[in-house]
């Protein structure tokens, strides 16, 4: 009788032992798995660049700037007072652009 109780211990222990491994093994899994997806969210992130041109409000113009420089290369031909409210709010932050035929849809918009 003991004796079955022993092995009965025994597989029960060696059970629980298996169980938690397996559980330990998993967890570590997820882990590395949650490691990898911020670190691919993180590089994401970094590869996002600034538009390359940015419209916005400068020494009350509207200067279109390249990306990266300071001052702008150019101006549009309106004025930012004749523009709505809401504009002159967006140009006050910028409005960024990624290519030249977006830029000149817009410079159309508001020059008309």
């Amino acid at each position: 009788m003991r004796l079955i109780i022993d092995k009965r211990l025994y597989f029960t222990i060696v059970t629980a032992i298996t169980i938690s491994g397996f559980i330990v093994i998993c967890a570590m899994g997820q882990n590395v798995r949650d490691e990898k997806m911020k670190s691919k969210i993180a590089a994401a992130a970094v590869e996002r660049q600034a538009p390359l041109f940015i419209v916005k409000e400068y020494d009350g113009k509207i200067g279109i700037f390249c990306r990266g420089n300071p001052e702008p290369f150019r101006y549009a031909e309106v004025s930012p007072g004749l523009l709505s409210d809401s504009d002159r709010e967006q140009l006050s932050v910028g409005i960024g652009f990624e290519t030249e035929s977006e830029l000149k849809a817009y410079l159309q918009d508001i020059e008309s």
